[in-house]
């Protein structure tokens, strides 16, 4: 199915018309996203990804309805990592909660132009040299290594060279003045710490892209797909946020399912380079008759790694004491520092959360508590936040 100039401009208006309506109907006024709202946005985004996965296998078949959906869910699920490097971030510059919203839609608008560029950088790449698939696979080969042995290709340190260099450059506040990003110290206008979670947000989306891009390409080299793919996977991620916080460290195996699935494309990859071989090394520069996987088999191999890893990550007890404990002690950090959010009620909300997780350390094996390298350095921290309570109530 060849894709006319006039479906292109019809997509990307539409993309460009979701992204306006989440900003000056959920975004422009700074608000806390309950559960509900959370949830219902996040079924609706997924439920448009899925229509047009949908009238994609209707009008183009169904081998590219199968590649589009082959790399929406690998997308998806490589969108959620992100959202873990996307929480690292926000806690290390405490990032008032009320104000997140504006930080993860700028995240994902920088992300698709980010991806963007590289799809149609990748595209061109692929078109003069079909040998860019032996690069690509050996990209995701390493991605899927790296995630094994437990390193994070985004680099989650929030104090890394880009904010090193931001920070020299530009005057920042040490406060937050809502989700501006300049504000007024004593007559003068400076940037305020929002400007340099973007940076953060920005840069981690750009060592991101440089995994996700190859990986959707080794599923198919339909620019359209990858590109609707890849923007319908970013939709929603900012309402998915609020709706997994708190379980996104309950999927403790997800690095393990995304390893296995980028490895699997990798290979994929490296067989679709050597069935297309021009390399005068290689064969000499013949096609290498070897076994090619078809968009059917990459589907159900994708789903089905996936499957076992969210249920392994959900089932498995050693899993639910780290989500305890990590939750124990981000809503702990959050309620002692006093200047965490504007809303007043937000530190009851907080404490209320630590005190639901402290009764499920308090039930939980003592040999899943004790696996988790911190446990004792949580239990302290969740120990302060009722000395401070106590104070705050007796004032």
């Amino acid at each position: 199915m060849t894709v006319s100039p006039l479906i292109w401009g019809i997509t990307i208006v539409v993309i460009l018309a979701l992204l306006a309506f989440d900003y000056f109907f959920h975004i422009r006024k700074a608000h806390i996203p309950s559960l509900r709202e959370a949830a219902i946005w996040s079924s609706i985004y997924v439920g448009l990804a899925l229509v047009f996965g949908v009238v994609v296998w209707i009008l183009g078949g169904g081998t590219m309805g199968g590649e589009y959906f082959a790399g929406y869910i690998t997308e998806k699920a490589l969108s959620v990592d992100n959202l873990f490097v996307f929480l690292v971030i926000m806690a290390s510059f405490k990032v008032p909660r009320e104000d997140q919203q504006k930080v993860l839609l700028f995240g994902i608008v920088f992300a698709l132009i980010a991806r963007t560029a590289f799809i149609f950088a990748g595209a061109a790449l692929i078109n003069t040299w079909s040998w860019m698939f032996y690069i690509f696979g050996i990209i995701l080969l390493v991605t899927a290594g790296n995630l094994l042995k437990g390193e994070d290709s985004g680099g989650d340190d929030a104090d890394n060279f880009i904010i090193k260099l931001a920070k020299r450059l530009f005057k920042t506040s040490e406060k937050y003045d809502g989700d501006k990003l300049v504000t007024v110290v004593d007559g003068r206008k400076v940037l305020t710490p929002m400007l340099l979670v973007m940076v953060a947000i920005g840069g981690t989306d750009l060592l991101f892209a440089l995994d996700s891009i190859p990986a959707i390409f080794g599923l198919t080299q339909n620019v359209y797909i990858v590109f609707t793919a890849t923007a319908f996977s970013l939709m929603g991620l900012r309402q998915l946020y609020f709706l997994l916080d708190g379980l996104l460290d309950r999927l403790i195996y997800l690095s393990y399912g995304l390893a296995a699935i980028l490895a699997f494309i990798g290979v994929k990859l490296v067989l679709h380079a050597l069935h297309e071989n021009n390399l005068p090394f290689i064969n000499g520069g013949e096609h290498v008759p070897v076994f090619e996987i078809s968009t059917g088999m990459s589907l159900t191999v994708i789903i089905g790694v996936l499957a076992v890893t969210v249920i392994g990550s959900l089932v498995s007890k050693s899993g639910k004491a780290q989500t305890a404990l990590n939750n124990a002690r981000r809503h702990a950090s959050s309620y002692l520092e006093l200047e965490y959010t504007a809303d007043t009620a937000e530190r009851e909300r907080v404490y209320n959360l630590l005190m639901d997780e402290e009764k499920a350390i308090a039930v939980m094996e003592t040999k899943y508590r004790d696996k988790h390298p911190e446990s004792e350095e949580i239990l302290e921290q969740v120990a302060e936040a009722h000395r401070q309570h106590t104070e705050h109530l007796a004032r």
